[in-house]
């Protein structure tokens, strides 16, 4: 049942739709792909300021921020690089609740296979299209109303929150990270990924790597004095997917032991040679590999090192052994707590909008949500619009759903006010 106030901020929800749906469109039109994050920055930088919420910077070459147990080594330069923040009431007293959401998306290429430019949005049967319109900044735009919603409806929010808007959580997670090393902490995060109205309970470690091997080059005209660096690369794929059926078919703690091969391995991107009249001098592999929650990182890099070592000698290749190298993702799986109280309130709100109980959804990917997890030890979900297609052509996100996640964070954080009464609040040290 909804009280008088909460009816109001539903009403204010539905004004604010349109909104919403304008800022979804202005960060699709800004390309945000890895390096080209800053136009996006900016959007969301001046949408913060229209709305009245103060702003802050959080940079990824912060003092101290290069040495930190889980930041991943980049390949490019972070100066420059940065974060958004709004924060409200950081001194203020009670929990502090926090709204995580990525700027950046992976690439369109090839653009010819979208019906439209994937940087200019469209909407067509109740769908809004773009590359990232789903993949998450139609949930960015939600969590960002959601706050306006409620200060529209005459509903004073006193308690400590923050809406973070983040860089690199497709490739590396150190944009979270770079807020939590510099203070921008709490105790219960949502995070708007578009997995649907559904409580997400957890989700698997993820590991990214490269795979380097060198033939020998050749003019054409005798294809026998050189060695292929393509082709003897190939014959590598084989020991990959083999090396994916060996995790699979470790022994797995619930509820993954319920999942038919929930981790996957990727072969994401090849390069090689340099002239199709030449043979080829080298081939690179790139790839992802799932895994279990409870294995290390540095037991996956094992296994890949051992995977490729191992099918290096099977082929009794005379060349060096492949160079393997790990370039992204390093991130440990967890499980959510479903018992805490903020996935408590998050299902009452659910059901008090929808009629029935949230589904759980147990994922086969990565988020931010394990920055919060892993080293933050803190508390929270996944909870997020429906999409279609995300890193694929023609992503969308389903308008009624931007709705329905606009409304369930408004009224979630108009009830986080009474959280340390009717729910009592845990130290961090309570957290699993």
């Amino acid at each position: 049942m909804l009280s008088d106030i909460e009816q109001r901020i539903v009403e204010r929800c539905e004004a604010l739709l349109d909104d919403t749906l304008a800022l979804t469109c202005d960060l699709v039109r800004s390309y945000s792909v890895l390096g080209r994050e800053h136009g996006a920055l900016e959007t969301m930088e001046r949408w913060f300021e229209r709305l009245e919420l103060p702003v802050t910077r959080v940079p990824l070459d912060a003092p101290g921020f290069a040495a930190h147990a889980h930041r991943v080594p980049t390949e490019w330069d972070c100066a420059g690089r940065y974060n958004l923040v709004a924060q409200l009431n950081a001194d203020s007293p009670g929990p502090h609740l926090v709204f995580n959401g990525h700027l950046d998306v992976v690439p369109a290429e090839p653009t010819d296979m979208w019906a439209r430019p994937p940087w200019e949005p469209w909407e067509q049967d109740g769908w809004l299209y773009g590359r990232g319109a789903g993949d998450m900044k139609a949930g960015i735009a939600a969590m960002t109303l959601a706050v306006q919603a409620v200060r529209q409806a005459g509903v004073t929010i006193d308690f400590p929150l923050t809406l973070q808007t983040v860089i690199e959580e497709e490739c590396t997670g150190n944009g979270a990270l770079a807020c939590l090393h510099q203070g921008f902490s709490g105790d219960f995060v949502l995070i708007p990924e578009p997995f649907g109205a559904r409580i997400y309970a957890g989700q698997v470690g993820v590991l990214w790597f490269r795979m380097r091997l060198d033939g020998v080059p050749a003019h054409v005209l005798d294809t026998r004095a050189g060695r292929n660096a393509i082709e003897t690369l190939v014959e590598y794929l084989p020991a990959f997917k083999a090396l994916e059926a060996e995790i699979n078919g470790l022994p797995r703690q619930a509820p993954y032991d319920a999942l038919d091969s929930p981790f996957n391995l990727s072969i994401g991107k090849i390069e090689g040679g340099n002239w199709a009249s030449s043979v080829p001098a080298h081939a690179i592999l790139e790839g992802r590999v799932g895994f279990p929650p409870g294995m290390t990182p540095d037991e996956v890099m094992e296994r890949v090192r051992h995977c490729v070592a191992t099918r290096h000698a099977e082929l009794a290749d005379a060349g060096p052994a492949p160079r393997v190298e790990f370039h992204g993702f390093r991130s440990e799986g967890h499980l959510v707590d479903l018992e805490a109280p903020g996935i408590e309130l998050l299902s009452r709100c659910h059901q008090d909008l929808l009629g029935e109980s949230p589904a759980t959804y147990l994922s086969t990917c990565t988020t931010d949500l394990r920055a919060f997890h892993i080293s933050g030890a803190i508390n929270g979900t996944c909870y997020g619009p429906v999409a279609q297609r995300i890193h694929g052509v023609d992503e969308c996100v389903e308008i009624d759903s931007i709705r329905h996640v606009l409304t369930t964070y408004a009224l979630f954080i108009h009830r986080w006010a009474e959280m340390p009464r009717t729910m009592g609040t845990r130290t961090r040290g309570d957290r699993s």
